[in-house]
């Protein structure tokens, strides 16, 4: 079986200002604020996602991604 790693890059963008920025995602956390390098913004994560990343970047973190795969990997499982 191959195992996906989660990608680490992500493009964070202040819904405020529009500014994007190139980000490297920590592996084993979950951030619940960032300072857009725009406007200055707090930018804190969305109800019902885990963090700024997954509430605001253009992919989700680590956890997220690894909980998806792990997901799909499951489900593809039930129909042999």
């Amino acid at each position: 079986m191959l195992h996906q790693h989660p990608t680490r890059e992500c493009v964070i963008t202040c819904p405020h200002c529009g500014t994007s920025k190139d980000e490297i995602m920590p592996d084993d956390a979950c951030l619940f604020f960032y300072e857009c390098t725009g406007c200055g913004a707090l930018l804190k994560k969305k109800p019902g996602t885990c963090c700024v990343f997954c509430s605001y970047g253009s992919v989700p973190c680590p956890p997220v991604q690894a909980a998806r795969a792990c997901e799909s990997g499951m489900q593809s499982r039930l129909y042999l």
